[in-house]
């Protein structure tokens, strides 16, 4: 790539993937960070701040950001917060690239502000295309930017598209790791407690996505927003239980041939991937020893013990503002179960009775989703009896 240097902001860049993003930018030389945008860990923004002298920092707390401000007034970062703040940082002058890495419906409105602003987005919030794909993806191509995957499962279909005909793409294999409680039947599966749930196999990830991939729900998510992302019908999508998380998805064409993209698990390269997309770079690490991983085995969910998975099918075929409902009460549920107020099996529960009490809407606004979310977790709020 020469001495062209890249400038990225960072929405999330205190989480999971954003601090992996980070760890990518320390490791090349031609990655500047211009922009940074937290939820309210302002102790490890902080240190961000004084170690990549961004241009502009937000943090979505307001009382978070004024104490931050005084922390930082000696560097020369703006500090800036709220929804406006996260926008301003999506829209960031000098920034070429966007990483949404933040979690949560919060990451819509800032990924359409920097679709309008021209940014290329390395996606990693789910919810964005979840819930507002019918507007996210003609936006992007009415502005001629790119949308690029930061989902292993996406990323690993993205670069097995490479190269090759869209139209002849017979169906995409998502896999999945099966997460901690492959195999357990429903009545094993009463008593998990958030700690259980927590221990996720093979991937080290955030909470909130680490229960997600227990219950299948973000598997879920990943077809939801494969449909966008790749332009195909929900009857091309198919998932695939493989636990050694090795095969991280696959494409099947017309004649029969398979694609796939392996690797060890490790998001630092799906994420690299995205950020010098068509380029490949060198990247230090663990490679993927066959012999000693011995057999890559797959078989098929498990709809029975994980009916979330079977409940986003059906969220897309209802299509409009059902996966809205979907994924806003899969977030409610999560974040009670995670606080000990409902058990683990009540996770999808609580997602079946919102999409049964919402009220379905075809092609929401913007507004309109996010009046769903406020809905459907007001529903669950005033309706479903918790623990004390």
């Amino acid at each position: 790539m020469g001495d062209i240097r890249k400038h990225i902001a960072v929405l999330g860049s205190t989480g999971s993937i954003g601090t992996q993003t980070l760890d990518i930018v320390r490791a090349q030389n031609d990655l500047e960070v211009v922009a940074l945008a937290a939820g309210t860990n302002i102790d490890r923004l902080e240190s961000q701040i004084r170690e990549f002298h961004p241009a502009l920092a937000a943090v979505y707390d307001r009382g978070q950001a004024k104490r931050l401000a005084v922390r930082v007034a000696d560097t020369a970062t703006k500090i800036v917060s709220g929804m406006e703040g996260l926008l301003e940082v999506a829209t960031c002058e000098k920034s070429e690239v966007l990483v949404t890495a933040i979690v949560g419906m919060i990451g819509i409105q800032p990924t359409m502000a920097a679709i309008e602003a021209g940014k290329d987005v390395a996606l990693a919030n789910k919810e964005t295309l979840v819930t507002a794909g019918h507007l996210i993806m003609p936006a992007a191509k009415s502005k001629g930017v790119s949308i690029l995957p930061v989902d292993s499962e996406h990323s690993a279909i993205f670069q097995s598209l490479n190269g090759e005909d869209p139209k002849s793409v017979s169906r995409l294999l998502l896999t999945a790791s099966g997460g901690p409680f492959l195999h357990k039947t429903r009545s094993e599966l009463a008593d998990i407690r958030p700690q259980d749930a927590l221990k996720h196999p093979n991937w080290v990830m955030g909470s909130k996505i680490t229960i997600d991939s227990s219950t299948l729900v973000n598997k879920g998510l990943e077809v939801m927003e494969a449909k966008w992302l790749f332009g195909v019908e929900l009857s091309q999508i198919e998932v695939v239980v493989h636990p050694q998380s090795i095969i991280h998805s696959m494409v099947e064409y017309h004649d029969g041939s398979i694609i796939a993209q392996l690797g060890v698990p490790d998001m630092k390269l799906p994420i690299q991937y995205a950020l010098y997309y068509p380029h490949r770079m060198p990247m230090a690490g663990e490679r993927v020893n066959f012999a000693k991983i011995g057999q890559l085995t797959f078989e098929e969910p498990d709809l029975n013990s994980f009916p979330g998975l079977r409940l986003a099918y059906q969220a897309l075929r209802s299509g409009g503002l059902m996966p809205t409902i979907y994924n806003a009460a899969n977030e409610y549920a999560v974040d009670r179960f995670l606080k000990e107020r409902i058990s683990y099996l009540e996770i999808p529960e609580m997602i079946a009775f919102a999409m049964e009490r919402q009220q379905n809407t075809a092609c929401p606004s913007i507004e309109e989703i996010l009046e769903g979310e406020r809905q459907t977790r007001e529903v669950l709020r005033g309706t479903w009896v918790e623990r004390d």
